[in-house]
């Protein structure tokens, strides 16, 4: 294994004993990027801790979807569609990660891996990782490529532009969706980055990308396939909150228990929501939710800058600042259809991963006439739209986990 993916391991995996990573654990990370059979925008988790890496990839798989294809059914796009729309998306994040025009993109790769024009590969800078035999993995039997024999035949390609990384990007499309896609995305983000950089943002560089024990990813992978940012936590500016410290990100489309409002408010109406073991995606087309800020929303956010340590009431000097600082409104629609995706099948009904569609209202005041069911989606929604009610088209609420 070459210097720069032993650095690599070692920030993903940790260091761990003798026994090395699990094998059970490198086998529930070992799996590409597939869309589903029952929902052909939607991709595909086959065990848990990947979600990590496939819920921010959908989440901007979705917005390119909704937003930036123009005549296409959403709900059925083509195969071609299906290509070119994750090849763009993986690319997008990929620049995002990328901290300036000067710097190079790199993508981890395996050998052998096919393009579909040769000259993508005289053209790309290919950096071989290692000294290791270059047979391909796909006449090796997949129990011969455990943890180390894959990471032994990695190889690095350099990219210089934004355009030669999408047509490569492109061109490996055969390889995003095989059975290591994941990982040599994950890495190929995490190279383009910078390991250094990445350890530069990161509050706790001991604890690693990818918990040893459970699998999860670590919020400073989340963040940095979403925001392009590898920091611990997220806010609005840098700010301290008891006693956290809450680093600048960009927009993004983390909804959890508490983030920044900008988080909450992103430029599309699409959410990573989080729960302890897992991340799925919240998403609608009504942009009236983002933009702008709902009455109460505003108040609550404009309050706290007032109330920066969460005490919950301000000096009564600030008042008429408070006051002049609300003089804003909106208008969000009574209700409107939204949709949840969650990427294990055995999360989804049927064990078919496919969205579940449903009916938010959404209300500035509690209302005891219209009161829906009290779900782990429901509560996690609240955070943003505290008076929000969800009708759901199936039998069951969609699940968190």
């Amino acid at each position: 294994m070459s210097d720069t993916y032993k650095e690599v391991v070692d920030l993903v995996w940790g260091r761990p004993g003798g026994g090395g990573v699990p094998a059970s654990l490198f086998r529930r990370w070992s799996q590409g990027f597939l869309y589903s059979e029952a929902e052909r925008s939607a991709l595909e988790q086959f065990e848990g801790g990947p979600c990590a890496v496939i819920a921010p990839v959908q989440a901007f798989l979705l917005k390119n979807i909704l937003f930036n294809t123009e005549g296409s059914n959403w709900k059925d796009i083509s195969e071609e569609e299906q290509r070119t729309v994750l090849c763009s998306t993986l690319s997008e994040i990929l620049e995002s990660a990328c901290l300036n025009k000067t710097q190079a993109f790199h993508l981890a790769t395996l050998p052998h891996a096919k393009t579909t024009d040769s000259s993508d590969i005289t053209d790309s800078h290919p950096e071989p990782e290692s000294s290791q035999p270059t047979d391909s993995p796909t006449a090796l039997a997949a129990e011969e490529l455990g943890f180390e024999r894959f990471h032994s035949i990695i190889q690095k390609r350099t990219l210089r532009t934004d355009v030669e990384l999408r047509e490569v990007v492109l061109s490996l499309h055969d390889t995003w969706k095989n059975k290591f896609g994941v990982l040599l995305f994950l890495y190929s983000v995490i190279l383009t980055k910078g390991i250094e950089n990445i350890k530069n943002e990161i509050e706790d560089t001991s604890e690693p990308l990818i918990d040893p024990v459970y699998g999860h990813g670590s919020q400073s992978l989340i963040n940095l396939l979403v925001t392009g940012h590898a920091v611990s936590n997220v806010w609005d500016g840098d700010r301290e909150c008891s006693g956290m410290n809450w680093h600048s990100t960009a927009v993004s489309f983390f909804l959890h228990l508490k983030v920044g409002t900008f988080l909450k408010s992103p430029k599309f109406p699409i959410w990573i929501l989080g729960s302890e073991t897992h991340l799925s995606v919240f998403f609608t087309k009504e942009m009236a939710l983002v933009a702008p800020e709902s009455p109460s929303e505003q108040a609550r956010r404009v309050f706290q800058t007032f109330d920066p340590e969460d005490n919950g009431f301000i000096l009564d000097t600030l008042l008429e600042d408070v006051m002049k600082a609300l003089d804003l409104d909106s208008v969000i629609p009574d209700s409107f259809p939204v949709y949840h995706y969650n990427g294990l099948k055995q999360s989804n009904h049927n064990e078919k991963v496919s969205y579940v569609e449903g009916t938010s209202l959404v209300m500035g005041f509690e209302d005891p006439m219209v009161r829906t069911d009290d779900t782990p989606v429901k509560r996690c929604l609240q955070t943003k739209w505290p008076y929000i009610e969800l009708l759901w088209t199936t039998e069951r609420s969609p699940s968190l986990n």
